[in-house]
């Protein structure tokens, strides 16, 4: 790595250009000092010269492709230069966005496998999980059509084989899922359109076979079949997977939650589950609450032991569960997470099926903590110690966690210097669709007078990743969400974008202070902060839940409703989905950075133009907050008009 043009492009972007964190500065600093790889000198590695965010063109533009053996091959439009098989750039730039989806979509059903695969058991007394909220199983049920008679054990052995035979069912035959829990006007548009979903294994076969070389490379069918994707996830993924997790570990309400690096105290054993699962997670945490347990990191030297959550499996974490002097608090999003681990302070880095990087092994050797993938999916370089989670083994493998956090303690405390005096604050977290209806009194109608009165322009919904392109970590999108609340713009904020939010500060009442003066005024009577903390990226199908059912209460359909998807950091996989998905509900959806298909002039103009005519929805990529912010709110004032508020 060439330290001249790291330094010299640190200095040009300033320190903003590492995060928006002051405390992941510090520990930036501190990993420097230690001489570590780091993803920040590696992404300025990536750039040509001195730019780390120059990159080649045609990648850039999403015009490259190496499917087959007669690529690499690139296209440009201006020149009629297509690939060897013929593809032009519109279908080369949309069949690489499909794969991306396809790989996206896979994650987030894995994710809801193992939590039916959980429920299943949990139902059947073999876990040392209980259904902790009965009423939602049986109100879920009723939803999907599904006996609710006889014991909660039965319903939920029901709902498991119910939405199993569903994710098995053939593209071509209609979800009932889908069929059950989407909006009448949407799926009317949907079956015009041939985008209504079978089943999601299915319609994932489907879109892969579509991107082989030589069988699709029409970037509209292969746009309509993203669509299809993305729907099928929305509904069967990430609706089923949330509202079965809140049926095991309940419905999440609002409460404090202590964030930011200084929740890592290096005198406790600290123990981290990452990724995006959290059984585990609330396992640990079960047994560490126990006197036994605290007693055995004692018996180390230890001040206690301490279960810390981190990235998405803490969102999923904190939502739903308390903090206390076991449960400690949340760190903050993926990006973090070398400055996390070169913290000093952890003793067990516990890998779930996502976001844990290919570089761990090195700071756990360096920064002496144990790291342990807890997931199939999941593998590092020399680390063949794993615990494979499975839910009926759960306590077990719990226990044998958190023993081997304690083994680690004397190594680490006596051979790692830690860093201390980070900073801390608290966050409100524990926000959904039943939480909100229980701050408005049991209805809608104190939010919809509020949208209707204008003391609301609208309600955007915040879900996103963390990103380095052209900006810090959360840099952009702090300052996204400070310019949509200055507007009286409501925030819901999901994903890693929600870490950003509540380490920023922004899901604190006194948050507020960055609020118009209308939305101010709202929070102060409702007691809840301008930005609301609504959970993981997979909350993504309940955010749409609940704007279903703002529909409904007005009348009016999704496309027409004054509300917008944003995502001002969205970075992986995952998020390119959630982004076809907003698009195929009818929404307004803001991204950042400029995705890689600027290449494809009719891609484009699809997605930016054209869409809007299909499905209602319509994708803006301005790079300036402030305008960004003034583009949203000036389509949530155009909605407002069309729907006569």
């Amino acid at each position: 790595m060439n330290h001249v043009i790291l330094e010299k492009w640190l200095v040009k972007m300033d320190e903003d250009r590492v995060s928006h964190h002051e405390s992941v500065r510090t520990l930036y600093e501190k990993i420097k000092r230690d001489g570590v790889n780091n993803i920040w000198d590696r992404y300025a590695a990536q750039g040509f010269g001195d730019d780390p965010d120059k990159r080649c063109p045609f990648c850039m533009a999403g015009v490259r492709c190496d499917l087959c053996s007669n690529g690499p091959c690139r296209a440009d439009v201006s020149k009629d230069k297509r690939g060897v098989c013929g593809i032009d750039a519109d279908g080369m730039a949309m069949r690489m966005m499909l794969l991306r989806n396809v790989m996206g979509v896979s994650t987030y059903h894995y994710h809801t496998d193992q939590t039916i695969k959980t429920l299943r058991a949990t139902a059947k007394g073999l876990t040392p999980f209980s259904i902790m909220e009965p009423e939602k199983l049986k109100g879920f049920a009723k939803r999907l059509g599904i006996d609710t008679t006889g014991s909660e054990r039965e319903i939920a052995i029901r709902l498991c084989d119910f939405v199993e035979s569903d994710f098995n069912r053939k593209y071509y035959e209609p979800s009932q899922i889908v069929e059950a829990l989407a909006p009448e006007e949407r799926k009317e548009r949907w079956r015009s359109l041939d985008i209504f979903p079978g089943g999601i294994y299915s319609e994932t076969m489907l879109s892969t076979s579509s991107c082989l070389t030589n069988v699709d490379g029409y970037y509209l069918s292969l746009a309509l079949k993203a669509m299809r994707l993305g729907l099928a996830m929305a509904y069967q993924s990430q609706i089923v997977n949330e509202y079965c997790q809140d049926i095991l570990y309940g419905i999440p309400r609002p409460h404090k939650m202590r964030v930011d690096l200084g929740v890592l105290d290096p005198d406790y054993v600290n123990v981290l589950p990452n990724g995006h699962e959290p059984f585990l997670g609330f396992a640990m945490v079960q047994l560490a609450r126990q006197r036994e347990w605290q007693e055995k990191a004692r018996d180390v030297g230890a001040k206690g032991l301490r279960v810390i959550a981190n990235i998405e499996t803490g969102q999923e974490m904190i939502q739903r569960w308390e903090m206390d002097d076991i449960f400690y608090g949340f760190t903050g999003n993926w990006l973090m997470q070398e400055a996390v681990l070169a913290s000093g302070c952890v003793d067990l880095f516990a890998a779930d099926m996502n976001c844990s990087m290919p570089i761990d092994p090195l700071y756990a050797e360096r920064y002496k903590f144990k790291l342990v993938p807890v997931s199939e999916v999941v593998a590092f370089k020399g680390v063949a110690n794993r615990v494979n989670y499975d839910p009926v083994s759960a306590e077990m493998q719990a226990a044998q966690l958190l023993h081997m956090a304690i083994g680690n303690f004397k190594e680490r405390r006596t051979s790692v210097k830690a860093a201390t005096q980070l900073p801390m604050k608290e966050a409100v977290v524990g926000f959904s669709p039943e939480s909100i209806l229980e701050i408005l009194g049991g209805s809608l109608e104190p939010l919809l007078e509020a949208l209707k009165r204008g003391t609301l322009r609208g309600i955007v919904g915040l879900v996103s990743c963390a990103s380095l392109r052209d900006h810090g970590q959360d840099v952009h999108s702090v300052r996204v969400a400070k310019e949509l609340i200055r507007r009286d713009i409501l925030v819901l904020s999901l994903g890693c974008g929600n870490g950003a939010m509540q380490v920023a500060g922004l899901c604190s009442p006194e948050a507020k202070q960055f609020a118009g003066s209308n939305l101010k005024s709202l929070c102060d009577a409702l007691g809840v902060p301008p930005i609301l903390s609504f959970g993981t990226c997979t909350d993504t199908g309940r955010l749409a839940d609940l704007v279903a059912a703002i529909s409904d209460s007005l009348n009016v359909p999704i496309p027409d409703l004054p509300v917008a998807a944003v995502a001002p950091e969205y970075m992986e996989q995952k998020a390119t989905i959630d982004a076809v998905f907003a698009l195929a509900l009818g929404l307004y959806t803001y991204v950042n950075p400029v995705p890689t298909v600027t290449g494809a002039p009719n891609l484009v103009k699809l997605l930016t133009q054209d869409c809007e005519k299909v499905t209602g929805g319509r994708l803006n990529v301005e790079k300036d907050p402030a305008e960004a912010a003034d583009s949203i709110l000036a389509h949530l004032e155009e909605k407002r008009v069309k729907i006569g508020i």
